[in-house]
């Protein structure tokens, strides 16, 4: 059984980050303008500094074409178990929003697995992932409004929703407690 942090892994982002720069053959400079990102807070993730965001990783790994969870992903045994209350913890900016990595598809899958925690408030609006990414929504518990940000969806605990995760999107929890598990399948 492995420990895992519950916060975003800095030293293994920073890691994946300078891997997947040069693997795509682009200077901090560039991959800064590409993420949207300043180069200095670039330049700290890459020290292995810092505190990302969830918007800040996805516009990274936008920017790089790669899913997100190669920046934070851990080896994984063949057995693996996180209880709740650990894993790598991913907060939004703006919203009460958290993922949390439960699963990271190897390099020769395409798909991720989150545990989402949302709380009311202001919501978290996602920009476009990496092209072709659809995302499959299982709510567990509360409520939730999710979907392309121009067509949102209100679902109720046991619901399912799928929906194209390359166009802007939205989570925004109705009751407190919102609990969903959210699996990125990249093509």
């Amino acid at each position: 059984m492995r420990e895992q942090s519950s916060s975003a892994p800095l030293e293994i982002i920073a890691a994946a980050l300078h891997r997947e720069r040069g693997r795509a053959g682009l200077s901090l400079s560039e991959l800064a303008k590409r993420a949207g990102v300043a180069k200095s807070t670039l330049s700290q993730l890459e020290s292995g500094q810092g505190n990302p965001s969830v918007e800040t990783l996805w516009g990274l790994s936008a920017a790089l074409g790669i899913p997100l969870s190669r920046l934070v992903e851990l080896p994984t045994p063949q057995v693996q178990i996180i209880r709740a209350g650990e894993g790598p913890v991913l907060p939004a900016e703006h919203a009460q929003f958290t993922g949390t990595l439960l699963s990271a598809g190897q390099p020769n899958t395409r798909r991720d697995l989150y545990l989402a925690t949302i709380e009311p408030g202001e919501p978290r609006l996602a920009e476009p992932h990496v092209a072709g990414s659809i995302e499959h929504v299982v709510l567990s518990s509360g409520r939730v409004r999710t979907g392309p940000s121009s067509a949102p969806i209100e679902l109720n605990p046991g619901d399912y929703l799928n929906f194209p995760g390359d166009e802007p999107h939205i989570y925004q929890a109705l009751e407190p407690n919102t609990v969903a598990v959210v699996m990125m399948e990249h093509r």
